[in-house]
């Protein structure tokens, strides 16, 4: 799931721009996609409320029949308040579930780390978050986003009740946890998994069958966390922490969580792979439809979605690696978006922080 070749195949990119602040920063990713691969094959499609408002449809066949093709996937962002009023099918959340289902992208990684020159960015103290270099495996395809029964209907009380339901089979718990073992191998050997065992039957089931699965990996350190003390933990003493693993809703909010630690959510990335590392990669944040157009986005979480592109499905490491260097460059240089901006530092704008990066691509 995790082993990474070196391949010079041309590849086939479906960029997916979406809402709100969506095209600004997945247009400063492309051109350092450009940069570094002139000869890929970049498409367009439109999704969330862009596919809405193109085709009546938040995932538009047209752009699912693309994606299907592809051999990797960059997204900006889905949302726009605008939407709320449509219909729960209709609205742009929708169209990246749906995406997600229909790919089987069912691993999605979440890394947060800390640049050095960020420490003060952080709104914890430097001794707490300096080094930070944290995994979150969360399972994207399951749980109480995906479970049926789900509704709101009227009670035997004629008052309305919205139920959602956490489900989770041995398999998909399994898979996930054969991906996090794995990655686990490839950092410090240690992963937490995280649940809610003590409440809830589905988490239970969880914990069984990640103690299970640890049989497979006699090289990896497994531990148990409950959620609310993972949530604690990670405020309090963050780098006890190398690799978790954890189901779809915990890990949505443990990861956004862990985004603040680095100093912004806009510093942080993600990828969501299939079993054989085809992936969609998106910044962990979302849309901002009220800077959407100001030239005042973080494009950083986007271009390091970038670089997680290239070592999980195009499979070439080693430009994912010039993509982290520019990045940390122009951050030690002083540059800085409003949302990581201070007292020395050098405030620039979506665009131009895009340029910056990929000035000292090739820099050295």
């Amino acid at each position: 799931m995790v082993k990474i070749n070196e391949t010079n195949k041309k590849m086939n990119l479906l960029t997916l721009p979406g809402d709100g602040i969506g095209p600004e920063i997945v247009r400063q990713a492309t051109k350092i996609i450009k940069a570094l691969s002139p000869d890929i094959i970049i498409d367009s499609a439109p999704i969330g409320g862009a596919g809405y408002d193109a085709d009546g449809d938040p995932l538009p066949k047209t752009t699912l029949d693309k994606a299907v093709k592809a051999d990797a996937i960059l997204m900006g962002s889905v949302g726009d308040w605008k939407y709320d009023k449509l219909p729960r099918e209709k609205r742009p959340e929708r169209g990246l579930l749906r995406i997600r289902s229909e790919l089987e992208l069912f691993a999605n990684l979440r890394p947060a780390m800390l640049f050095d020159d960020l420490v003060n960015a952080s709104s914890l103290k430097p001794e707490i978050v300096s080094g930070l270099d944290i995994l979150i495996v969360r399972e994207l395809t399951g749980d109480i986003y995906f479970g049926e029964p789900r509704g709101i209907h009227r009670n035997n009380k004629d008052q309305r009740e919205g139920f959602n339901t956490m489900r989770y089979s041995e398999n998909e718990i399994r898979r996930i946890g054969d991906v996090a073992f794995q990655l686990a191998r490839l950092r410090k050997r240690r992963l937490c998994s995280v649940d809610k065992a003590n409440v809830l039957e589905a988490t239970e089931l969880w914990r069984e069958v990640m103690i299970e699965t640890s049989q497979d990996y006699p090289d990896v350190t497994l531990s148990h966390m409950y959620v609310d003390n993972a949530a604690m933990q990670l405020v309090k003493d963050p780098k006890q922490f190398d690799v978790l693993v954890t189901g779809n809703i915990f890990g949505d909010i443990l990861s956004d969580e862990a985004s603040m630690l680095t100093g912004s959510i806009g510093m942080l990335p993600s990828a969501s792979l299939d079993k054989n590392n085809k992936g969609l990669f998106e910044p962990s944040h979302g849309s901002a439809p009220d800077i959407a157009g100001k030239d005042l986005a973080n494009p950083i979480a986007t271009i390091m979605s970038a670089a997680m592109m290239y070592k999980y499905s195009l499979n070439q490491s080693d430009k994912s690696d010039l993509i982290e260097k520019a990045i940390e460059k122009t951050l030690a240089q002083g540059f800085r978006t409003k949302d990581i901006m201070s007292k020395q530092s050098i405030e620039v704008g979506c665009e131009e922080m895009g340029d910056l990066i990929l000035g000292n691509l090739f820099n050295e």
